[in-house]
């Protein structure tokens, strides 16, 4: 089951992100949270957006520990290209992707993230960010088993 919980901009996101990981592990089982940004103009990368997140869950009380069992979904400038691309197989970065009318795109999208992830398998024309997100879904998936 995939529940989407819209959280406002990356600021909101953050400050929410360390209760919605109390909730996750309250929840026990195979519950995960997946945090779904963009990496925009003001981040050079996914790994800078991270340590941001990292401090405010750190402020927030939450562990190194909890902290790594989050995956973080980081799509370079455009979250929707990434939708795009998970549904559709191709997008065009330097153009903005459709924006989502219905969750269920996002969720669908989610799901064959995970499928593509959990494979190992290469993906033609991956979005280097996307590539990067995947990474961090399988450290998740050793650490897990």
């Amino acid at each position: 089951m995939i529940r989407t919980e819209a959280c406002g901009g990356r600021t909101s996101l953050m400050a929410a992100m360390p209760d919605q990981l109390r909730l996750c592990l309250e929840m026990g089982g195979n519950t995960t949270l997946m945090v779904w940004a963009d990496v925009d103009h003001d981040m050079d990368n996914p790994d800078q957006l991270k340590e941001e997140f990292r401090k405010v869950a750190y402020e927030a009380g939450i562990t190194a520990a909890q902290f790594e069992q989050v995956v973080f979904i980081f799509a370079e400038d455009r979250l929707e290209n990434w939708i795009q691309f998970l549904n559709t197989g191709t997008t065009d970065e330097s153009q903005e992707g459709p924006r989502l009318k219905y969750d269920r795109e996002a969720a669908d999208a989610a799901r064959k993230l995970a499928k593509h992830c959990s494979s190992g398998a290469p993906i033609p024309q991956i979005p280097p960010s996307l590539d990067w997100s995947c990474r961090n879904w399988r450290k998740l998936v050793q650490k897990m088993r």
